[in-house]
């Protein structure tokens, strides 16, 4: 994973990015998480998801290598006296997360060391996947280790591209597919890798890349656009500009629903791997 890559946006990630319900309940259904378990937030960011799961009651672990993010996730989860971390007042503690700075193929904890591990769209800034899950692996138990992510074949298919083609193109360069990913977690020795698609909920709360594939005008901001890893660091400046100003024109017109899909495509917009031994 390179050094730090959310550093570049982690003024603007957490004005539009947060813990989506949904994704939340697929990721812990699939975690499956057991009160005497502790578990492990890979590239947690600024720990969103991991506070998503201590409130479920979890055991949870937040790592991530950026020193920024953690320091914000560590003041989420001490916000001032009479506000719980993370949460609304008046709400539940939960069990607090720990945090931990570390590169995902150096981390810092024993041999199975948690009963389950998870990873929220950031296995494509992993650049050596193999090491980064034979690192999950060994401090991983028996699993789950459960990654939810998008495909190259997802990310091309996105209606982004023919406003952003460039920026979708670059997007989907850094991604990883099923097959390589499964062959990772192969020789890593999780011998069971099932998948779940996921397309994308016209409510979704986290404003990732695809978020607006209902809600074409969320691309029409530019605090939007700076919370998404692709359009902060990939995106051409000459076609971050003239495709907004084609996506803006198109949605005044009205033939953004020429533009727009029909319907949820079967491979799905994002995907759940879910590995076990």
């Amino acid at each position: 994973m390179p050094a730090a890559p959310y550093d570049r946006i982690g003024g603007a990630y957490d004005s539009t990015r947060r813990a989506d319900s949904y994704i939340v309940a697929r990721l812990l259904a699939h975690l499956n998480p057991q009160e005497s378990g502790r578990y492990l937030d890979v590239a947690c960011g600024t720990g969103n998801y991991t506070m998503a799961f201590a409130s479920a009651g979890v055991r949870v672990v937040g790592v991530d290598n950026s020193p920024r993010m953690i320091a914000a996730a560590a003041r989420k989860a001490s916000p001032p006296p009479g506000q719980e971390p993370g949460f609304s007042t008046g709400e539940a503690r939960p069990d607090a997360p720990e945090w931990a700075v570390a590169d995902v193929t150096r981390l810092p904890f024993p041999p199975a060391a948690f009963a389950g591990a998870s990873c929220t769209l950031a296995l494509r800034y992993f650049a050596d996947l193999d090491a980064a899950i034979a690192e999950l692996g060994r401090v991983v138990g028996a699993g789950p280790i459960v990654l939810f992510t998008a495909t190259p074949e997802q990310i091309r298919r996105y209606w982004l591209r023919a406003y952003f083609p460039q920026t979708v193109e670059r997007t989907a360069g850094q991604a990883y597919s099923i097959g390589r990913i499964t062959d990772a977690l192969h020789t890593a020795g999780f011998s069971t890798v099932r998948t779940e698609p996921y397309a994308v909920k016209p409510d979704l709360e986290d404003l990732f890349l695809y978020s607006g594939k209902h809600r074409p005008s969320l691309y029409l901001s530019p605090a939007i656009r700076a919370g998404m890893w692709s359009f902060a660091n990939l995106a051409p400046p000459s076609e971050e500009a003239t495709g907004c100003a084609e996506l803006r024109r198109d949605v005044a017109s009205g033939r953004i629903a020429e533009v727009l899909p029909a319907g949820d495509d079967p491979l799905g917009d994002y995907v759940f791997v879910v590995a076990e031994r």
